[in-house]
């Protein structure tokens, strides 16, 4: 009597998708690694306001020049502040976002 295929094996185009989602998976974990390392740097006010924040989401650095302080108009350094964090992080979200996506476009081989 044929022996029939069972759990334990699968058909060759199964085996392959498997092997094709697991080398996906390492690939987007070793991306996540590499730019949660990865420090993006942004200024404003002309570079009068120089930030860094790394791709866990952290602000890391702060550089003001010492011209752009003037204690009668600190709310202008405040704003000159967050302006050059919000495009820090904006850069790091939109590259982040251009590379899982460049990985997530090999799932289009997958038949779901």
């Amino acid at each position: 009597m044929a022996k029939r295929g069972g759990f334990g094996q699968m058909p060759g185009n199964m085996n392959n998708l498997m092997k094709q989602a697991q080398r996906m998976q390492r690939q987007m974990e070793e991306k996540q690694a590499e730019l949660a390392a990865k420090e993006w740097t942004a200024t404003a006010g002309g570079g009068a306001v120089t930030v860094k924040v790394n791709g866990s989401k952290e602000l890391t650095a702060v550089t003001i020049s010492p011209e752009v302080v003037d204690p009668d108009d600190i709310e202008m350094l405040q704003d000159l502040i967050i302006a050059a964090v919000n495009e820090a992080f904006k850069a790091m979200e939109e590259e982040q976002q251009q590379v899982m996506g460049s990985l997530a476009g090999g799932l289009s081989g997958f038949p779901f």
